[in-house]
């Protein structure tokens, strides 16, 4: 599935809904799930990161069509390589850090 489509989905399943809730809370709602998807990422099962992944994926649409934005047009500004070098891998002098850094 695009993210277009995907985030055409979510406004029609749960964007009245949303939208009522307001963005703040939206954003709040987006920052609950990545917090479970972090500890689903830390301990949890294949299974539990593909669920939490799905949700921030959902609140991040949300927020998204709330804002007017379109997830492609967001996702398009890597497209063509990293955003800041243009390279893909990134080239750029100052590596991020491994996930190995911040799992333990």
């Amino acid at each position: 599935m695009d993210l277009a489509h995907f985030q055409q989905l979510m406004a029609d399943q749960y964007g009245r809904r949303d939208t009522a809730r307001g963005v703040d809370a939206t954003v709040a709602w987006l920052t609950e799930e990545l917090g479970e998807l972090a500890r689903a990422v830390r301990k949890g099962s294949r299974a539990e990161q593909v669920h939490e992944l799905g949700d921030v994926l959902a609140w991040l649409a949300s927020l998204a069509d709330q804002l007017g934005l379109s997830m492609t047009e967001a996702a398009d500004r890597y497209a063509h390589g990293c955003p800041k070098c243009g390279s893909t891998p990134c080239d750029c002098p100052h590596p991020a850090p491994s996930p190995s850094d911040w799992r333990t």
